[in-house]
């Protein structure tokens, strides 16, 4: 049962669960992130998802049954043959001797109780609504394996390619992985997915097959299918369930075969706000006030795949105004945002960052984002833009956010230039976040720790310390982990950060001053996010060290 938009607004404003001026906020940040009214009032921080189930529920005159923290083992969900389940939306939530709850997002669905009945014989059967997000979430666990459907699929002998393809991708996006991997070994290709940034081997397609699998990626993607020695990257826009899902290709030779990687730029992160990202409230301000400033310079930093190009377009998200002028240049442009005008590289005929840069500058933008500073071409001009009132964002590769400023001068940056327009740097990694449906408490004792985290005292202020781990359930696939948020380390340009820069100075003088001043590490912001249950300090220590 689909929920309209006006009947959304009706529900909860009877319920007194928002004011009138919590529905136009939403209906605008809807519309300017192209999402639903029932997102944009989760996203903004309105209404909690769980409250917002429950209004639903309160309207429907049913219980509310929250799916996405309490999912039932798959052995249970099982228990409801999977024609079922799908055909009624219905998912098994809880029973005992006399009672079975069954969770639908559609609870006046008139046979699905007589449907379910069969199932549990003598039981009395009582429907709940949840949101339809996790009722599709909740049917992943009917799934087969990859490799058993690649099987099917290669027995029945029709459109072996698109099948095996489109259950991949599928399976990916149920899954919500971020890349897919096709790598051909000797005598087969294996198959792996990123989830939460850690790669899993989800199955093997015979080498026989793959050449179609292959040429068909290509052709959808505009690349060449003769050409086997070169690198090639394009992208394919994948449409599901009316929804358009973009995909970038890359293909490089390897010794036993062209590889593929496909990157899943998720459409939900349109939607994302500073808050999702992970920063604490006193870290969005400083954030906030930096990019509203008139001119000046964002870097943001970090490896490859540590989020920097979402940090980056929550920002252009914030800033994107009516009466404000936005221009981009990205490799690639990986998200498309309404009212912002965006320019892809483009090698072939020369629209580089460093070659178009300077006409962003002639087109009279007020805000510019450039994808990455890559040299000192690319460095020089962009200082340049910030110094003659230009609000300029960009994603720059250095280890820590006090390396930046070495690295620019390196790079034959001025010092004086940097100094006069450098705002903010900003550092992140990302964390996996522990599972809510299985997170315990572990209690560690002060030796413990000080093996661990020098200066332990600093953090703690008493023993034992309460931190977080997941314990591993069928919602998390075992690992105790689902999801991903970002720690972050800042560095404002102070005054006395300005005259440093003058000096020339080292990432440690930089870091000292920071520290100084109150700025906390990469360390120490993840180590907050541990103790607050968000993630564990297992995987803290695993992107960031304490001794940095």
């Amino acid at each position: 049962m689909k929920i309209e938009d006006q009947n959304l607004k009706d529900i909860l404003l009877k319920g007194n669960y928002v004011t009138p001026e919590n529905i136009i906020k939403a209906e605008t940040f809807a519309k300017k992130n192209e999402i639903s009214l029932r997102e944009a009032l989760v996203k903004d921080g309105i209404i909690a998802k769980n409250i917002l189930g429950q209004a639903i529920a309160e309207f429907l005159h049913t219980p509310y049954a929250d799916l996405s923290t309490n999912q039932p083992p798959k052995e249970q969900i099982l228990k409801i043959p999977q024609v079922i389940a799908e055909k009624y939306r219905a998912v098994f939530f809880r029973e005992d001797n006399k009672d079975v709850v069954i969770a639908t997002d559609n609870p006046e669905h008139n046979d699905v109780i007589s449907q379910v009945q069969s199932v549990f014989p003598g039981k009395k059967i009582t429907l709940a609504y949840s949101l339809p997000e996790d009722v599709e979430e909740a049917f992943i666990n009917y799934r087969q394996n990859l490799e058993t459907r690649f099987i099917k699929i290669i027995k029945e002998q029709k459109q072996v390619a698109p099948g095996i393809i489109e259950e991949i991708l599928e399976d990916a996006l149920a899954y919500h992985a971020s890349d897919i991997h096709f790598e051909p070994m000797e005598k087969d290709v294996n198959v792996r997915f990123r989830i939460d940034g850690v790669l899993w081997e989800m199955g093997k397609i015979p080498k026989d097959y793959y050449g179609n699998i292959l040429n068909r990626i290509k052709v959808q993607a505009h690349l060449r299918i003769d050409e086997h020695f070169s690198a090639q990257d394009g992208a394919i826009r994948y449409i599901r369930q009316n929804k358009a899902i973009d995909l970038r290709i890359s293909i490089v030779p390897t010794l036993d075969g062209e590889k593929i990687a496909i990157r899943i730029l998720a459409e939900y992160v349109r939607g994302f706000t500073l808050a999702d990202l992970g920063l604490s409230d006193a870290d969005q301000k400083l954030v906030l006030n930096s990019a509203h400033r008139p001119f000046g310079m964002i870097l943001v930093t970090g490896p490859t795949g540590s989020g920097k190009t979402t940090t980056l377009y929550s920002l252009i998200k914030i800033l994107n105004r009516p009466e404000v002028h936005i221009m981009t240049i990205e490799d690639p442009v990986e998200y498309k945002i309404l009212g912002i005008n965006q320019i892809q590289v483009n090698r072939q005929t020369d629209l580089t960052f460093s070659k178009g840069l300077p006409s962003i500058l002639r087109q009279d933008p007020d805000v510019i984002l450039v994808g990455e500073i890559r040299g000192p071409d690319t460095a020089t001009i962009a200082v340049n833009a910030a110094l003659t009132g230009h609000l300029l964002l960009s994603t720059f590769h250095a280890n820590n956010a006090a390396t930046t400023i070495p690295r620019l001068i390196d790079m034959g940056v001025e010092p004086f230039l940097i100094a006069s327009t450098l705002e903010l740097i900003i550092a992140q990694r990302l964390v996996r976040k522990i599972c809510e449906n299985c997170r315990l408490s572990v209690s560690f004792e002060e030796e413990q720790l000080k093996k661990i985290v020098p200066n332990v005292n600093n953090y703690f202020q008493k023993f034992p310390a309460t931190l977080y781990r997941g314990k591993g359930c069928d919602l998390c696939a075992g690992t105790g982990y689902k999801g991903r948020t970002a720690i972050f380390e800042f560095i404002p340009a102070t005054k006395e950060i300005q005259d440093l820069i003058l000096q020339e100075p080292s990432s440690k003088q930089i870091i000292e001053i920071s520290r100084r001043q109150g700025n906390h590490s990469l360390f120490a912001d993840g180590l907050e996010k541990a103790k607050q249950g968000v993630t564990s300090l297992e995987e803290l220590l695993r992107v960031a060290s304490p001794y940095d």
